[in-house]
């Protein structure tokens, strides 16, 4: 992972976030229960949140371009967003129950992006 990676697929990461709660708000509210619609917000939500942390890795990685603890943390933001976002964003949608096995695998990506961060920052900072 480059830092211009990071900061490219965190920018078009965005743009579909802000897509997503577009189509959910205007094409999918008069569609599905408000249940299912609560779950498609949730995907939006860490997925947006995420593709922002994606930004600041991508600007981290130009201040310290050798912490492949950096690297490491923005292909786990990069995978929560498919794993977790996606799968939530396909039950929505109507998918079988059976693509919720990936939920807790993809929120386990963001915690360990997250302390993968942490980890590298305390290591560049010392």
């Amino acid at each position: 992972m480059t830092p211009r990676l990071a900061i490219v697929t965190a920018a078009l990461l965005m743009a579909a976030a802000v897509g997503c709660g577009a189509f959910g708000a205007h094409a999918l509210r008069p569609r599905i229960g408000p249940e299912m619609l609560g779950v498609w917000q949730t995907g939006v939500n860490y997925h947006g949140w995420h593709a922002l942390g994606l930004l600041l890795l991508g600007t981290l990685m130009l201040r310290f371009p050798d912490s492949a603890a950096l690297r490491y943390a923005a292909w786990l933001f990069i995978a929560g967003v498919a794993l977790f976002s996606g799968s939530l964003y396909l039950l929505a949608l109507g998918a079988g129950a059976s693509f919720g096995i990936l939920t807790p695998f993809g929120g386990a990506a963001f915690i360990a992006g997250w302390v993968t961060l942490a980890v590298g920052i305390a290591r560049q900072l010392r």
